[in-house]
């Protein structure tokens, strides 16, 4: 069974990249990675060079369009989408054994949603109801996972970017999440329900990692409290390498990604911002920010949830480079 990991990068995500692909490499995953590049510097593509593929893309649609266009271009038996944001916990080897044979495999997302038009919108047929999932980790196996792949590829251009999350985030437009959304909408429509394979969403643990605690730097594990390993950590809001916030599980974790003797991509140390250094200086910054970021999520408990989730919204647009 031929597996392929891809993923999308640009200049800002380049540090969570590297680790990614380090957190592949110290778990065994041995496969192929393909990063399509959509304005990496000519310093970080020599680095990635030597450990991934580098795509060249001509399109100027947001990288989060963009995911389809490396698996379609170097295609494998088993297709693994994975963000740059994510540091993989755990060997995928069975997801990628499901998948392997003939499954779409991804993760129930933390909050439901349906839209009955899907279907008929992007011509796809009458939408059933299935489960949301994310669309940061999904691994496209055999026939069902390739025809997913290709019309996810093809219907993504029916969607109105201006009205998206990204957009003026109309909340009644039902592709208001243009990637996920689209991937759901194919999930909900084309491939048999035995074909589909929805993970538990918590086995890909997003901030503030609630419940979950390192059990082992070193080696990348996590767990909850009743001993349930995730797969991955995902950070998809703001990114602890570009702005400060609490040293907690996942910046602990991409510190020894980049920095570590023993991982297979280094990065300069100076590439890498002080406070996720080592040593008494990066100690001394991570206290500083450690502070900021405890009273932050004192003061988040305190807001309603309608609240929190706007916040949430801003930073995950922020994030993107939108808005």
């Amino acid at each position: 069974m031929e597996v392929a990991f891809y993923c999308v990068c640009e200049q800002r995500y380049f540090l969570g990249a590297v680790g990614m692909i380090n957190s592949l490499r110290l778990l065994g995953h041995s496969e192929p990675v393909f990063v399509l590049d959509c304005g990496l510097t000519p310093a970080q593509r020599e680095l990635l060079a030597p450990h991934a593929t580098l795509v060249a893309t001509a399109s100027a649609a947001p990288p989060y369009l963009l995911k389809t266009v490396a698996p379609l271009m170097h295609p494998a038996d088993v297709m693994v989408l994975i963000d740059a944001d994510m540091i993989v916990t755990r060997p995928l080897t069975e997801p990628l054994q499901r998948a392997g044979g003939g499954r779409v495999v991804a993760f129930a997302n933390d909050t439901d949603r349906f839209v009955p038009e899907w279907g008929e919108i992007l011509d796809l047929g009458t939408a059933r109801r299935r489960p949301y999932v994310s669309s940061g980790l999904v691994l496209f196996g055999g026939a069902p996972g390739r025809e997913a792949l290709g019309l996810m590829d093809d219907r993504q251009s029916r969607v109105d970017f201006g009205l998206t999350f990204y957009g003026s985030n109309d909340p009644e437009y039902p592709f208001r999440y243009p990637e996920q959304d689209v991937l759901n909408a194919i999930l909900c429509t084309r491939p048999e329900a035995e074909q589909i394979v929805a993970l538990e969403s918590r086995l890909v643990a997003n901030p503030p990692f609630e419940g979950l605690r390192l059990v082992d730097v070193e080696a990348l594990r996590c767990a909850y409290e009743d001993r349930a390993e995730p797969y991955v950590l995902h950070h998809y809001a703001r990114k602890p390498w570009l702005e400060p916030m609490y040293h907690g599980i996942y910046s602990r974790l991409l510190t020894r990604l980049l920095l570590a003797p023993d991982v297979a991509m280094k990065v300069p140390e100076d590439g890498v911002p002080l406070r996720m250094r080592r040593g008494p200086l990066a100690r001394a910054a991570r206290a500083r920010v450690d502070v900021q970021g405890r009273v932050g999520w004192q003061l988040r408990s305190l807001l309603p949830e309608s609240v929190v989730s706007r916040i949430d919204e801003f930073r995950h647009r922020r994030a993107r480079g939108v808005g």
